[in-house]
Formats: structure tokens, C-alpha cells, sequence
């Protein structure tokens, strides 16, 4: 068997579905990492609002799996529960809606979970496609990329400083002593979800990681790239996830444009399904990029 240079991959809506029962989720984590996958990678949304008409960005009919009905558990709780599972997994978010988030709360429990998971946290943001979901928990719409930007900075403060203050547009705060802080006493890495060049600019000007979710990776690349540059950062130092079919050449597509983990569903919906199909591709990829 080849081996070609080393590559990252995960399993992407580990929490939704049949992941949010805890006998299921227990074994879904198990099975995984035992496969040699490096993370796992959880969604959100704190309310799916009846009949809305915003457009799910990542299917062709623009509507999310499951509908209304989904069942997304709060990643981060779902995060906390596995970790004490799981031994070396990485446990990621794909994504935290970050504008809906206080900045003050969400550093404290991401601070805690990495602490507490022996720094194997890492915090996907993006900003939001149901604005209907904006509306029921009555945070603005309007501006939330630039909300994103602001709060990124803020959870960064928190984390580094021993008496953080931050003044901006939405968020200020004075000597706001926040502990624990994260297990390498200084950050977390945020990676920044979403496949406009907006979201392409952001992880280049304030991610430690970019991913996006669908559209031409070699242009998103490159406008991440050219904003890491104009903000005077070595854009190579940012780690770029992306989706893709669950098979040797997309991965090593993936890898040739520059990205650093590849993830894919858990490719069924029964844990037998599950184990057969994510251990065909532990064999056939996975083992290849080690």
C-alpha cells in the first residue's frame, strides 16, 4: 500500500441525530477514534423556527436535514460529555453560531471543556444563515459578521490576559477575571467556518484555522490567503478543513490545494452502517496518509 504525506480527518455531525441518545453518542465516539479519525466535529442551532424561510446554504433544495424536527444537542455540552470518553480525539465545533453567543460566557466554557479535555478543543465560528433563529433569540441580524469579528477578539482577551479588557461596538468590559483559562494558559485556536469571501477574509485577517463549507477552495484559498497577507500574517500557519466525498482522490485533491484535515459524515444512521462504512474508509484513506 502507497503512503503519501500526512493528512488530518474527522467525522462531521457527530452530535446530530441519533449522536444526541448517550448510549449511541458513547459508541459512535468510541468507534471513531478508534479508527484513527483526529477530531470530531459537532453543528448548531438553538432553535430551528416553524415554517422559516431562510436558505440552508449546503443542500441543493436550501433545506437543513431533518427539517424543523432535526435534533441538534448543544455542542458544547455534547463536547463534555465525550470528552470524558474519549482520550486523544479532538473535539471541534463545525459550527458555533458565534453573534448569538456572549463572548464573556462562551470563553468561560470553552476555557473549562479544553482544560478539562487536556487542550483538545477547538472553536469553529461562523455567523449565521436563519435569520429567523436570530429573531427568536433577539440578537440583531444586521452587522453580525462585524459582531463576529468584535467577539473573536474579545474571547482571545479573555483567555490570554489576567485582567482582560476589551472596549468595542458590542461588547466592553473592564478587569473581567476569567478563569480557568485554556490548557496551554494562552488560547484556544478558532477556526473560522463558511464559504463566501467574506468568511474566506475573516480566517485570513483572525483565524488560527479556515473552513469552509462548499464552493471553489482554490479561490477561497487564495482570498484567504491574500487577506492573512495584507493583515502582515504568514498565511501557511492557518490550518484549512474542508468537506469532501469519502474517497482516496478527493482526499488527496484536498491535500494538493493546500488543506490540512478532511472530514466526512458518519455515513449512516444505525451503528452497524456506521462501522462498516467508516471502516472501509479508515482502511482505504485513512491508513494511506499517515
Amino acid at each position: 500500500m502507497s503512503v503519501v504525506a500526512p493528512m488530518k480527518f474527522g467525522v462531521m455531525f457527530a452530535n446530530a441525530g441519533n449522536g444526541a441518545q448517550p448510549a449511541f453518542a458513547a459508541e459512535l465516539v468510541h468507534l471513531i477514534e478508534e479508527l484513527g479519525f483526529e477530531s470530531l466535529w459537532t453543528v448548531e442551532h438553538v432553535v430551528l423556527p416553524a415554517s422559516f424561510g431562510s436558505q440552508y446554504p449546503y443542500s441543493p433544495d436550501g433545506k437543513i436535514p431533518g427539517g424543523e424536527e432535526a435534533v441538534i444537542p448543544d455542542p458544547l455540552i455534547w463536547l463534555s460529555y465525550v470528552a470524558a470518553l474519549t482520550k486523544r480525539i479532538k473535539l471541534a465545533t463545525g459550527i458555533v453560531i458565534l453573534p448569538q453567543r456572549n463572548p464573556l460566557i462562551l470563553a468561560k466554557e470553552v476555557a473549562s471543556l479544553d482544560l478539562l479535555s487536556s487542550g483538545r478543543m477547538i472553536l469553529g465560528v461562523g455567523v449565521g444563515w436563519l435569520r429567523e433563529e436570530f429573531d427568536a433569540i433577539g440578537v440583531p441580524w444586521q452587522a453580525r459578521g462585524a459582531r463576529t469579528d468584535e467577539y473573536i477578539e474579545a474571547l482571545r482577551e479573555v483567555w490570554a490576559s489576567e485582567s482582560p479588557t476589551f472596549k468595542g461596538r458590542f461588547v466592553e468590559f473592564t478587569n473581567a477575571k476569567s478563569r480557568p483559562k485554556p490548557f496551554n494558559g494562552r488560547s484556544v485556536p478558532i477556526h473560522i467556518g463558511g464559504h463566501t469571501d467574506a468568511a474566506a477574509a475573516r480566517a485570513g485577517r483572525l483565524g488560527d484555522g479556515f473552513f469552509p463549507g462548499k464552493g471553489d477552495i482554490v479561490h477561497q484559498l487564495e482570498v484567504m490567503r491574500a487577506a492573512a497577507a495584507d493583515a502582515g500574517r504568514d498565511p501557511s500557519l492557518i490550518e484549512v478543513t474542508r468537506g469532501g466525498k469519502p474517497d482516496y482522490d478527493s482526499a488527496g485533491r484536498l491535500r494538493d490545494h493546500g488543506v490540512a484535515r478532511m472530514t466526512v459524515g458518519t455515513m449512516g444512521f444505525d451503528l452497524k452502517t456506521i462501522k462498516a462504512k467508516l471502516g472501509e474508509f479508515s482502511e482505504n484513506v485513512i491508513a494511506r496518509f499517515v
